[in-house]
Parts: structure tokens; sequence; C-alpha cells
């Protein structure tokens, strides 16, 4: 049997937290992690060997690791690339986005959600980035996205960086931003990776906005009985009853959680594209 081939990671300026992160999420005898202590020297190793994960470390800005990432990118251009860094603003992170990064994280950031990213990173086919910039500021943004579930997740993860929210509406802008992505990803674009999702991401002073349009043929609430938000009075289960008649996973609560999370939640006459808002209280 021939031996299982070794991967290589490049890990910048690694704190013993994240240290042992890699040694929990990265399988033992399938990777090979190697630890350099500045960007400088992270540029000298890829110039000698290829790495399938790069991660920055924590002292560094979110600009100077972009600047990193453009340079490996003409070297290695299928490395994937997350940023750890000590601060980013908005125009960083989608500076980061127009490079190819597979995520970015700005201190401080929660480890378990680091992660996931990792091992979703890991985890990914092969190299396709999956997300289009149509137009971008910080304020406004267009995005086409590839109809894969790993996608959704680098999305909500990008908008959180770029959102600067507190807390708790954060949490509630991605949570329900989610919950409508996956259904867009999931039912409308049938997890087909050659189909793709439009979203549209607007932060005003008072209120964050997101549109996304799938392209599927939409749907209306009758049809749909197998989610929570179909149910009839007096029968919060009715759904999970017809979800095990059909065979279908337990669920259905997406867009019923959705409504909850934000202040408005809008679908289009046929049913394909849907608005999230949600206003902010004015900083005190």
């Amino acid at each position: 049997m021939p031996p299982i081939p070794v991967q290589n990671a490049l890990i910048v300026d690694a704190d013993d937290s994240l240290k042992a992160l890699l040694a929990r999420v990265l399988p033992q005898g399938l990777w090979a992690v190697h630890y350099v202590a500045s960007n400088k020297e992270a540029l000298a190793a890829v110039l000698n060997r290829a790495f399938s994960l790069i991660i920055t470390g924590e002292k560094t800005s979110a600009q100077q690791d972009v600047d990193l990432l453009r340079t490996i990118r003409r070297l290695r251009p299928h490395t994937r690339f997350i940023i750890l860094a000590n601060r980013s603003t908005p125009d960083a992170v989608l500076a980061s986005m127009r490079a190819h990064a597979f995520s970015i994280f700005s201190t401080p950031y929660d480890q378990d959600q680091l992660a996931s990213m990792i091992t979703l990173a890991i985890d990914s086919p092969p190299w396709d980035d999956g997300i289009e910039i149509i137009s971008a500021t910080p304020e406004w943004i267009r995005l086409r996205l590839r109809c894969e579930v790993h996608t959704a997740d680098r999305v909500v993860q990008f908008l959180n960086e770029i959102a600067e929210l507190p807390p708790a509406e954060r949490d509630q802008v991605a949570t329900a931003f989610r919950e409508m992505l996956m259904n867009a990803i999931e039912h409308g674009g049938r997890l087909d990776a050659n189909r793709w999702v439009e979203i549209e991401y607007v932060r005003a002073r008072h209120m964050i906005s997101c549109h996304i349009a799938d392209p599927g043929p939409g749907f209306t609430l009758d049809e749909i009985p197998h989610a929570a938000v179909a149910n009839p009075r007096g029968n919060p289960i009715q759904h999970a009853e017809i979800r095990e008649e059909l065979g279908i996973r337990p669920g259905g609560y997406g867009i019923l959680m959705a409504q909850k999370l934000v202040d408005e939640l809008i679908y289009n006459q046929e049913g394909n594209e849907v608005l999230l808002v949600k206003y902010l209280k004015p900083a005190s």
C-alpha cells in the first residue's frame, strides 16, 4: 500500500494556544506543521516549499498579511490562506477577499470558530475560491457565491469582520444571514457548484440589510409544510412530523429563527429572493 501523502502547513508566530489548537485540528500523520517567526520568514519558506495551508500571526495587521498574501498568490496560487491579525479595518477585509484569502479573524476571536474554519479549509476540495466580488465598499458589497456549504461559512466570517457590530447584534445578524444563505444554496441552488447565489450587503448608520437571490424557481409557504414557519397555529411541531414522513433530516427552523433574529424578513413574489433588515441602536 503506497504511503499517504503528507500535506504541509505554515504557521507564522504561533503562540501556545494556537499550537494546541492545531494539534487538535490537523490530523496527525497527514499534516507536517512548520513554524516561522515572521512574514519575512514565511515568504522565504514559500520560495522553497509548497504549503497547502498558511496561517499568519496575530501581531501583524490585516493589511500587512494581505500584502504577504498577494506576493504568495503569485508564487503558490492554490494555497489556502487564513489571516489572524491584531487589527483589521473593513477596507483591509475587502482587500483580503480580493486577494482570495480563505478567511480572516482579528483579535479577539473565538478559538472554536477558528478551529471550525481551519477544518473547513483542510476538508474543502482543491482550492477554487467560489467568491466573486461584483462591487464593494465597506458600506455596500455585492458578491456572487458558488452553491457550496463551505462558501457560506466563509462569507459569514468575512462580513462579521466588516460589520463592526456589538457582539450580540453581530451574532444575531450572522445567524439569520447564514440560515437564509444556506436555504438559498441548498434549496435554490441544489448544492450545485456550477450555480451561483448573489448577495448584497448594506451597512447604513442605523441599519444593516442583506439581500440574497438564488437561482431556483422560488417557493410559497404552502409549498414548504416541512418548515416550521408553515406550522398552523396550535401545532408547533407539525413540520417535524411531515419531515419524518418524508424521510427529511430533522430541522426546518431556519426561516422561523431568522424572523426572530432580525427586524424585517421579506420575500419577493417568486420566493427566490429574500431581504433581511436589522435596525441598530444608536451609539450612546
